[in-house]
């Protein structure tokens, strides 16, 4: 049985994926600093709970994280895939207006758990036998193209273009792939402003259109089903008529 790593696996995305990964027969460690909506996922997860633990995890904090994969490795010896998903948003704001504290926090989830998780993945892909594993790390089409006052957000979901690309590289060697999925407007909790208007960047204000996460699952498992010579580098997956391709 296949092991993955899914963090925030609480909700949204990452529930969906932990979910789909059940039911595609892997071994599933649920990540995310609530517990609660931890055992949420699994509860709801089509009488699958004998292929998942729970872990609560801090993804910013690096005993937190060493902790998630000891555990990864006492329980099975190895992992197969690590999808790093847990991010947090930013508040609209003007770049003058952000607290630094405010930055850091960002930074520490989206960009620091990506880097620790991988980190701690890669030492045990090197290690295990076989060796190799796949990573995919959860951008965002702020990967590439930022929406007005999100300077924190955008910024984290850049440099995790640049880890992608890193990891890619640096995991050659050990038969460690790792890929990025860009995902737009995505139907979750956070999400939900998209639906009532968001800012655009010609400064009017727009409803926009979402997709279910289900679509955003399909895709994983797409990258995830991969052999361990290919790899999907990046993916976009997005709402179709969402403003995104084009001028405006």
């Amino acid at each position: 049985m296949p092991v993955a790593v899914v963090t925030g696996a609480g909700s949204g995305i990452g529930r969906a994926v932990t979910q789909r990964l059940m039911l595609e027969g892997y071994y599933v460690f649920l990540a995310g600093r609530n517990q609660k909506t931890l055992l949420e996922t699994l509860d709801t997860s089509n009488h699958h709970q004998d292929r998942a633990c729970v872990i609560v995890t801090d993804v910013s904090q690096e005993e937190s994280v060493q902790s998630l994969f000891r555990r990864v490795e006492e329980m099975h010896g190895r992992i197969d895939l690590l999808f790093n998903n847990a991010g947090i948003g930013s508040f609209a704001s003007e770049i003058d207006n952000i607290e630094l504290e405010n930055w850091n926090q960002v930074i520490a989830v989206n960009l620091t758990g990506v880097f620790l998780c991988s980190r701690e993945a890669f030492r045990l892909m090197k290690r295990q036998q076989p060796i190799g594993g796949r990573i995919i790390n959860n951008g965002s089409i702020s990967a590439t193209t930022p929406r007005p006052l999100s300077a924190p957000y955008t910024a984290t979901k850049h440099a995790v273009t640049g880890l992608t690309k890193s990891l890619a590289l640096d995991g050659r060697r050990y038969g460690i792939t790792c890929g990025q999925i860009d995902i737009g407007n995505a139907d979750t909790a956070i999400a939900s402003q998209i639906k009532k208007g968001i800012l655009q960047s010609d400064g009017s204000t727009q409803m926009e259109p979402t997709i279910d996460v289900a679509c955003v699952a399909d895709a994983v498992m797409t990258m995830a089903r991969m052999p361990s010579e290919a790899n999907v580098l990046q993916m976009t997956v997005m709402a179709a008529k969402m403003p995104f391709v084009g001028r405006g």
